[in-house]
């Protein structure tokens, strides 16, 4: 069972990572928005007043993108054991309430975005499914390899076949020389 501090660093790198395919989305679907609506998206009207790092603005905004969402993605994995698309596209749209109608507006930073234009909000809620059903599966395909496929083997003979030389790697035969180990049964 891994602790809560595990599950948060998985959801932290499932959310970092399904940001992705939620910047491509929000990309592909601002290309398509109609002309007099294509200023930049929520995601850089938020980045203009934080650190750059020296950094273009828009590839700050890049950065604190993609660390908001690992950042929600390590909050998922701390609040449920569920790990399916509905429940992870469900976590986005809860995401994108809280932040776009509840904090950054709340603190003053941008607009409600029920004062935004439709097309632009049905753009950010679709970006924050994919993002939330991206999240969901991410997260359980780290936790299935945490547990699994990275776990310690249980095969009857659960030594780290591909290392160069570890100490259980070589045994010695009664006659004295050393031998890699085959993992099977000495004979």
């Amino acid at each position: 069972m891994s602790s809560l501090g595990e599950k948060m660093l998985l959801g932290a790198l499932a959310g970092f990572a399904a940001t992705l395919p939620m910047t491509c989305a929000m990309r592909r679907m601002h290309e398509r928005l109609p002309v007099k609506e294509r200023y930049p998206l929520p995601p850089r009207e938020l980045a203009e007043d934080l650190p750059r790092f020296g950094l273009r603005t828009s590839t700050a905004t890049l950065l604190h993108h993609f660390l908001y969402g690992a950042g929600a993605g390590g909050a998922l994995a701390a609040l449920t054991a569920r790990r399916d698309a509905g429940t992870g596209a469900v976590f986005g749209v809860g995401v994108w309430m809280a932040s776009y109608l509840g904090w950054i507006p709340g603190i003053g930073i941008l607009r409600p975005s029920t004062d935004h234009p439709v097309r632009r909000n049905g753009l950010m809620l679709v970006a924050h499914l994919v993002w939330g059903a991206c999240l969901a599966f991410g997260l359980r395909e780290l936790e299935l390899a945490q547990t699994k496929s990275f776990a310690r083997s249980t095969s009857a003979y659960p030594h780290l076949k591909d290392r160069w030389r570890s100490h259980d790697e070589y045994r010695q035969p009664s006659d004295g020389r050393t031998i890699a180990c085959d993992c099977g049964p000495m004979r």
